[in-house]
């Protein structure tokens, strides 16, 4: 990724002839429309350059019309002091865009959709568990994981060990996730966030010592991982603890008419200075998105704990990088990373009720297994994930937990169905494993149109 193109300044100086040019502008209306519309989208000082081109004369330069637009995001932005330090001051604009997705997301994120059954309750608990395993694969794979999702789903569905050191971060994330789950109620603490690096990183840093601690050094740096530059450099590690402080201070602080930031913003820029501070030699990006989920989950969105923003992100790395790098560049203007990541959100929810929709679709022909099949609806929900998914592997423990029934009830259905022809089973080890017989599309095929 190369990097983004610093805005030039952005101070107008109204005691030159930039004063006589401002008001030259904002009297040609239809320039000055133009600007207002193009900067509905926030666009960054490289694609603004490029929108504006046409636009531009020999005095009224790309750089000068930048200099509007920014005058005019400053009317309206709202400002962050995260500590005293002098980088760590912020700003932030909320887009027309952002915030109609927000009061989306405080209609459909909460209770309201739990009401509606945009879950089934007694799929709840397979979707969670599902949702978990994307979320750390995907978490994973954007620190560098190098493994395939159908590897990495059944490593944590037959809880086998890992493999490798792709695994084990896959493994440490998917426990960290489900660690936040337990501390969604309380407070962050520097203790509580360097015990979720020490889970999360646990046996997968070069130095097993700086497994949750705060880094000692000033050697980190943000770099490319092709050409290996140097993209952002972060704070002297001497201020980490004081920043930490007051980024808990952030997190545990209460909104109130003085001081109210919307939680998803919030948890956006706890997010961003996870990075931002880079308080971890390694394993920050991981902290951060477990850190975003803590603070939406303890502020009553539920159903973030089935959403993987993740696999959005894993889709376009860079505009997330970029989206990091825009807001360092512009004047700590968080408005960039905030948009990125409220748009990611928009998309994973609209996956997840696509995923849900089509689970609906497919119970619906489990109801057909059990009624010509006479098999009850356990073993037709395992068949039915077979002939999706050919190439799993199932165990008595998976379908344990899964159905939350005893040793004896899964194994007998598994054997049910191995005496039926439906799977085949053999010993991996000391482990029992079940996987769909070689026949089973073309004995279901005519039951799943």
């Amino acid at each position: 990724m190369k990097f983004p193109e610093k805005p030039p300044s952005s101070n107008l100086r109204f005691e030159t002839e930039e004063g006589d040019l401002f008001l030259k502008v904002i009297s040609n209306h239809t320039l000055f429309a133009k600007l207002i519309e193009l900067d509905k989208t926030y666009p960054y000082w490289e694609d603004f350059k490029y929108k504006i081109k046409e636009d531009t004369t020999p005095q009224l330069t790309q750089e000068f019309l930048w200099k509007i637009v920014k005058r005019g995001r400053a009317r309206t932005e709202q400002h962050l002091a995260i500590s005293s330090l002098p980088t760590f001051f912020f700003k932030f604009n909320l887009t027309n865009p952002t915030l109609q997705r927000l009061h989306e997301f405080d209609l459909n994120l909460g209770g309201i959709l739990e009401g509606a059954n945009i879950i089934p309750s007694e799929d709840k608990n397979r979707y969670l568990i599902s949702s978990i395993m994307e979320e750390a694969i995907a978490s994973s794979q954007l620190e560098g994981a190098a493994t395939t999702r159908e590897i990495a789903k059944e490593m944590l569905r037959t809880q086998r060990k890992p493999r490798d050191h792709s695994e084990k971060m896959i493994l440490n994330n998917y426990l960290t996730i489900q660690k936040i789950l337990e501390l969604k109620n309380q407070q962050l603490t520097s203790e509580m966030l360097l015990d979720i690096h020490k889970v999360i990183s646990n046996g997968t840093l070069d130095n097993p010592n700086n497994e949750g601690q705060f880094r000692s050094t000033n050697n980190v740096h943000v770099t490319d991982n092709i050409t290996g530059d140097i993209f952002y450099t972060p704070p002297d590690f001497a201020s980490v603890n004081q920043l930490i402080e007051s980024f808990c201070q952030f997190a545990n602080e209460k909104n109130d008419e003085k001081k109210f930031i919307h939680p998803i913003v919030r948890a956006t820029i706890l997010h961003f200075l996870i990075g931002y501070i880079h308080p971890f030699a390694d394993g920050n990006g991981r902290t951060a998105r477990a850190i975003f989920y803590w603070y939406l989950l303890s502020r009553g969105y539920w159903l973030m704990e089935y959403m993987s923003i993740s696999r959005i992100i894993i889709k376009s790395p860079a505009q997330y990088a970029r989206a990091y790098l825009h807001t360092e560049y512009d004047e700590n203007d968080l408005t960039y990373f905030i948009n990125y990541q409220v748009k990611a959100m928009d998309l994973a929810f609209k996956s997840l009720k696509e995923y849900i929709s089509r689970k609906i679709n497919e119970k619906k022909n489990t109801f057909n297994l059990i009624r010509a099949e006479g098999i009850n609806e356990r073993q037709a929900l395992i068949l039915q994930d077979l002939f999706y998914d050919p190439h799993r592997s199932i165990t008595i423990k998976s379908v344990e937990d899964r159905f939350n029934v005893v040793y004896q009830t899964a194994r007998t259905d598994l054997l049910n169905l191995e005496k039926r022809q439906y799977l085949v089973s053999k010993f991996v080890g000391k482990k029992l494993l079940f996987f769909a017989a070689n026949n089973l599309d073309q004995l279901m095929k005519w039951i799943l149109k």
